[in-house]
């Protein structure tokens, strides 16, 4: 049995017509640049997510960067955050000279870990960035207590979260700011680099707009060094056929992370969502003692798996300048040589799913 990691293909060919006739649309206008889909996808993001400001950007890199940017991060200001999770989280803290903090995860839903956070606060701290970790949010509740108390922003990094709530409330109207990822294989994903990032913040709002048309207030008058960071129009339209769907699928991600946790919990630690969230489920991730041994043995009955993450940021040769150690995160290093996310997606059948348990029960 053939099964796909994310099956895009599949995706594509149920909403083809569609997909096909907004690529066309744009194409015949020829406004690839700042179009009319992408403030109309725009538009449709607030509704869906509830925010006053959906701005959409060039990837979720760049929409952590123009949030930084948007809150002012200077050389030498400290950001908390994980150092379990994509590079690109604090890459964009050390892209603007600032240092990112890291702070040790919680073993059960591999999210920073709140209770952690306030040791870790000095006068230098600007902000807190925790990241919803494989489709579900952090202790949100908590951080922004924390970030009250200390007059501290929060921006969070819901690249892989998109769909996902927190108390009811989604996970992109949640902190100061908050981002998202459109990468193909990201829950919502376009086809080929995009992002968003959403705000209830007037003032940052603005300044957001202008610092992904190169800090411009109106054409060749800058008033911040900014970046160029649109959405194209083709990516905008794209995004506005699959959003249609996106609900269903997000229902067909849960259906499907429940047969899995009913088939495995019972011999491998599966994962965990808190009571007071939901997830986007953008990673089904498993706990694996031999991890190497299954990954190998899955791959010889085809079905994919991958490691996220399998070297922390901490330990990483671009973050050597920080001076941390092996050992400072034992949580984190402990988690990194044990996790292994199998395939999760709104189109893999029943069969496919309970061939996946089978392979993992037969071989483990």
């Amino acid at each position: 049995m053939q099964i796909d990691f994310a099956n895009l293909k599949i995706q594509y060919k149920n909403y083809e017509s569609k997909i096909n006739t907004a690529v066309l649309k744009v194409l015949k206008n020829s406004n690839f640049i700042m179009g009319e889909e992408v403030y109309q996808f725009e538009k449709k993001l607030q509704n869906f997510t509830g925010t006053k400001h959906a701005i959409t950007c060039s990837s979720g890199t760049d929409a952590l960067l123009l949030s930084l940017m948007a809150i002012d991060v200077q050389p030498d200001d400290e950001i908390i955050t994980t150092p379990f999770t994509w590079v690109s989280t604090s890459e964009t803290i050390a892209l603007l000279k600032a240092k990112p903090i890291f702070v040790d995860i919680e073993p059960d839903t591999f999210n920073i870990d709140a209770n952690l956070i306030e040791r870790a606060i000095t006068k230098k701290t600007k902000a807190i960035l925790p990241v919803s970790l494989f489709g579900q949010p952090a202790d949100i509740n908590k951080i922004q207590d924390i970030a009250n108390k200390h007059k501290l922003k929060v921006i969070i990094d819901g690249a892989q979260s998109f769909g996902s709530k927190y108390q009811n409330k989604t996970d992109s109207n949640l902190g100061d700011i908050s981002i998202t990822s459109f990468f193909p294989s990201k829950p919502l994903g376009c086809y080929g680099d995009g992002g968003a990032i959403f705000t209830n913040n007037e003032n940052y709002a603005k300044r957001i707009k202008m610092l992904r048309v190169h800090g411009q207030n109106k054409r060749c008058h800058h008033k911040y060094i900014g970046i160029g960071g649109r959405l194209d129009t083709l990516q905008a339209a794209i995004l506005m056929v699959k959003l249609k769907y996106f609900e269903k699928e997000l229902i067909n991600r849960k259906k499907i992370s429940e047969i899995y946790s009913e088939g495995l919990s019972d011999v491998l630690i599966t994962p965990k969502i808190k009571k007071n969230r939901t997830s986007s489920w953008a990673q089904y991730t498993l706990r694996v003692k031999k991890r190497n041994s299954l990954k190998d043995k899955l791959k010889y009955y085809k079905i994919p798996s991958s490691v996220f993450y399998p070297i922390p940021l901490h330990l990483q040769k671009c973050f050597e300048y920080l001076n941390y150690r092996k050992g400072d995160f034992p949580i984190t290093e402990k988690a990194s040589k044990e996790v292994l996310s199998i395939p999760i997606n709104p189109f893999l059948t029943y069969e496919q799913v309970n061939y996946v348990i089978l392979k993992i029960r037969e071989n483990i």
